[in-house]
């Protein structure tokens, strides 16, 4: 699994991403543990997913179950209010107390607001026209280790109704957002992560974009509900016969000693390799 890795963390444990993130609301601690333990991260939610009448209860539960026997802080992720809202500066006095520094900054508009965060790993979550257009600049800030985008709070920002199309497909402008931040992202030389999928019974909706992002290059995906894990661990994990393929491709690769060789009737350069060392690094294997 990739880890992530920040100039500005200093003594910040780095962040292991696997490709299953799961939300849990942080004013119910009773499922922190189990979702932890059936994700690859598990991110404790501060903003949407409580009331404002319970944040002070979530900060809570969340110093609360951070000390001996809690979550381990390179697999917690804590999604804090956006900056400029009351509950931002509390969330982050919060976390001050806890062990976890790996932080899902919610509708991030600005690299300005990312400099509030010294000292925090942050995975950008661009959700707003801002964020999506500013995308490249809250890349590169040295502290963003990540970003994702969401399609729900974009749409809402634009005046729109919905991100996707009565056939379930994204509307244009939401495929536009998803490529901007998985094209800053990676421009920048940082881990881009897809948004929810929020039919949740529809789980081979689920499957379809969950293999749609692994080919597209996102890192991992966010899920929602405890069911929707398996479906994009088995999305990222390459079939046997795919790795099968690569390492025998890679293979002959090394044997031609050549730029650009045949193999198997299709012409092999460069990039058809970086394929290949992607299928092996996804099945954990060493890429040749």
């Amino acid at each position: 699994m990739p880890s992530f890795d920040s100039p500005a963390r200093g003594t910040v444990p780095p962040f292991t991403m696997g490709p299953a993130l799961l939300f849990c609301p942080a004013d119910r601690p009773e499922r922190f543990g189990k979702a932890a333990d059936r994700s690859d991260a598990v991110i404790l939610d501060l903003e949407d997913a409580v009331s404002p009448a319970d944040k002070a209860e979530a900060r809570e539960a969340i110093i609360a179950q951070s000390g001996d026997g809690g979550l381990e802080p390179v697999r917690t992720i804590v999604r804090v209010n956006p900056v400029g809202t009351p509950g931002f500066e509390l969330d982050l006095e919060a976390l001050a107390k806890t062990p976890y520094r790996t932080i899902m900054l919610a509708k991030a508009e600005s690299a300005e607001q990312l400099k509030a965060l010294e000292g925090y790993q942050v995975i950008a979550l661009c959700e707003t026209a801002a964020g999506i257009v500013n995308a490249a600049s809250i890349a590169a800030e040295p502290n963003v280790v990540g970003l994702m985008w969401g399609a729900e709070d974009l749409l809402a920002s634009l005046g729109g109704l919905s991100s996707r199309n009565d056939d379930g497909g994204y509307r244009a402008v939401a495929l536009h957002s998803r490529s901007a931040v998985l094209l800053a992202a990676k421009a920048a030389g940082k881990e881009a992560i897809d948004s929810v999928y929020v039919n949740i019974p529809d789980l081979e909706g689920l499957a379809a974009e969950s293999r749609d992002a692994v080919a597209s290059g996102f890192g991992a995906k966010a899920c929602i509900h405890p069911n929707q894990v398996a479906v994009v661990r088995e999305a990222y994990a390459p079939a046997p016969e795919a790795v099968a393929d690569a390492a025998e491709l890679l293979d002959a690769a090394a044997a031609a000693d050549s730029g650009v060789f045949q193999f198997k009737g299709k012409m092999i350069d460069g990039p058809i390799l970086k394929h290949a060392q992607a299928t092996l690094r996804r099945a954990g294997l060493p890429a040749k």
